[in-house]
């Protein structure tokens, strides 16, 4: 088998002000709750919450450290292959100036799948690169882990942990990895997972006329330290967020970001700073397809 290189994904958090939230966070709902309202930060309030630095790591799994004053957090968060196949090409100053808007299929995950954000989202992708295929098919078909077993959890990077077709068990998700695999299986040698690269790759994509599949905090900004757990799992310490939320990403502006929402609606207009920080605090996951 051959080997892959990883890269580490080390998160160090910074001093900051308190943060104002507008809405209520519920606990173990994964991207079944709806991220409808927006926080009210400054755009100096953005620019000082905990960002996220690639460096270059022989580790087997990526992982996505908490530094405090020289203390490290030895959790991951996400398993990222420091192998990318981007044929996105580079995006100038002057086109990011402009506005990109594509006409993905919408899918909305509710009312079957109140924790499926992650299956829908990827259905939108896959539609639009010309796969018929709908949610509950891959629903089914994605990699699953209980979300609890003989004690420890269930890793988010191994499948999707819990239930995701009703609130009233345990669940909360799944990450970029089975999804990319799953997308494989329709589409083999065309996916690109360029996850921990910056949100340049995903606008190099977008001008390309690709939507991307992301994973975001539920919020679309930075979610504070205490929203944060680490699970003892199978695989090993996973730092989670039950925050979080999957979208496919269609467009662009200099202010803005599109998004096929499927718990909310078609091309949603979302401030671009605040969305790109919650992105990076959970990895920088993206996967796209290419034709």
């Amino acid at each position: 088998m051959r080997s892959k290189k990883m890269l580490s994904i080390p998160l160090r958090w910074s001093k900051t002000t308190p943060l104002k939230w507008t809405l209520t966070l519920i606990l173990m709902a994964g991207c079944g709750t709806d991220p409808t309202a927006q926080s009210s930060k400054s755009d100096r309030s953005i620019d000082e919450q905990p960002k996220i630095r690639l460096e270059s790591s022989k580790e087997e799994n990526v992982k996505i450290q908490e530094g405090k004053k020289g203390k490290e957090n030895k959790s991951s968060i996400v398993q990222v292959e420091n192998k990318t196949e981007n044929n996105a090409s580079p995006t100038t100053e002057k086109n990011r100036e402009q506005k990109i808007l594509i006409d993905a299929p919408f899918i909305k995950q509710k009312p079957e799948l109140p924790r499926g954000c992650e299956v829908t989202s990827l259905a939108m992708l896959l539609n639009h690169a010309g796969v018929s295929v709908d949610k509950m098919t891959l629903a089914n078909k994605v990699a699953k882990v209980p979300f609890e077993e003989n004690g420890v959890r269930g890793n988010l990077n191994d499948g999707f942990v819990g239930n995701m077709r009703t609130m009233g068990k345990p669940g909360i998700g799944v990450y970029h990895g089975p999804i990319k695999n799953l997308a494989e299986a329709y589409v083999p040698g065309k996916v690109v997972d360029f996850t921990g690269k910056d949100f340049s790759e995903v606008i190099a994509h977008l001008d390309q006329k690709r939507p991307v599949w992301v994973i975001v905090t539920s919020t679309y900004d930075v979610v504070p330290e205490g929203e944060w757990q680490t699970w003892k799992t199978s695989s090993g310490p996973l730092k989670i967020t039950y925050n979080m939320h999957s979208v496919l990403v269609t467009g662009y502006d200099k202010d803005s970001v599109y998004v096929n929402d499927p718990l909310h609606s078609k091309n949603r207009k979302l401030r671009k700073k605040p969305f790109i920080a919650g992105w990076e605090q959970l990895g920088g996951q993206a996967i796209t397809i290419t034709k």
